[in-house]
């Protein structure tokens, strides 16, 4: 019997998307005129997430007329979440880099080959992410910079620098790029954080991933030469949106705090949980009192902190449904 040998390519391009028709010509456009990249041996794999629209029309015919310079390959995602999106793309991907974009990430023309450049310099390095500037359908909000970070914009200046995982402060799931070998030794088949669902406002998604990586005892990089720009409709700074944007940040920080957390350090993470976001949010109500029905960034920064202070009982809560669930279902 001939084995089958899967070819093992220097980088993969990994996009998750759902509807993303009218987005995905842009971003693919980009990828196909990447310059310094005519010595990789590379691929762009699109994980379409259930979309409803004609996406995997746009793919077809990308694969039709591309000019030959990298394997274009898509596949469909039925489990809806942008967590499962990504861990069909690690599953399906040759390369032993992934470098994820969303669909809405705009890569500058020497993206691909600064970020694999990165990899060979660093191999301690497990994730790497870089600059990404935000590019507005219109003006942001007066001090818009203070949570620009809660939508994936991250211009953290010109000297590559480690992240503080510890602390929380790490890069997006967009314009990441990981080591395949790393993310599939240590990342968990099964995420405990989906994404945005229907009905489900929790976040996190982005960050769990890493926080397994980092706590594996792997480096996560700020690479400033890579850079990206992430398309910003103007609905996307509205108050209702921001304002759930908030909540769903906030929802997932104890959650996050879990990972890597012993079960005798739970409860203190609980209390300190509450506790920390208690303080900031008074602080915020003092600082901003009978500002906060004008002042959009003031009343959004209340928000995650609200949402972070009962993270530890929203966990609670969804850990005692998901119980009840199952014992209904013996």
């Amino acid at each position: 019997m001939t084995k089958l040998v899967v070819e093992s390519l220097d980088i993969s391009v990994a996009i998750p998307t759902y509807n993303g028709a009218t987005r995905l010509p842009r971003i693919l456009d980009k990828l196909l005129t990447q310059t310094g990249v005519e010595k990789l041996n590379w691929e762009i794999i699109i994980v379409d997430n259930n979309s409803s629209d004609n996406t995997s029309e746009i793919i077809q015919n990308y694969q039709k007329i591309y000019d030959g310079n990298c394997h274009f390959r898509y596949f469909l995602e039925t489990e809806q979440g942008a967590a499962f999106a990504r861990l069909r793309a690690v599953r399906e991907a040759r390369g032993q880099l992934i470098a994820f974009l969303d669909d809405d990430n705009l890569p500058a023309p020497d993206w691909l080959s600064e970020a694999y450049t990165f990899g060979l310099g660093h191999p301690q390095a497990g994730a790497w992410s870089g600059q990404i500037h935000g590019d507005f359908e219109v003006k942001p909000p007066e001090n818009f910079e203070r949570i620009q970070a809660f939508l994936a914009i991250r211009e953290h200046g010109s000297n590559p620098h480690l992240f503080d995982a510890d602390n929380l402060r790490l890069p997006p799931g967009a314009a990441l790029v990981v080591r395949k070998k790393v993310w599939c030794e240590n990342v968990p088949q099964r995420p405990n954080l989906s994404g945005k669902l229907p009905g489900i406002l929790v976040q996190g998604d982005d960050y769990e991933p890493l926080l397994y990586i980092h706590y594996a005892g792997w480096q996560i990089w700020y690479n400033p030469t890579m850079h990206t720009y992430h398309q910003i409709p103007h609905w996307r700074l509205e108050k209702d949106y921001l304002l759930t944007l908030a909540r769903g940040c906030g929802l997932c920080i104890f959650q996050l705090r879990l990972i890597n957390t012993k079960n005798w350090q739970k409860p203190i993470v609980f209390v300190k949980t509450i506790l920390g976001n208690l303080r900031r949010a008074l602080q915020h109500f003092i600082q901003y009192r009978g500002q906060l029905k004008n002042n959009l960034i003031a009343l959004f920064e209340v928000e995650f902190y609200l949402a972070s202070m009962i993270s530890p009982l929203y966990y609670l809560k969804c850990n005692l449904g998901r119980a009840l669930k199952n014992k209904l279902a013996l």
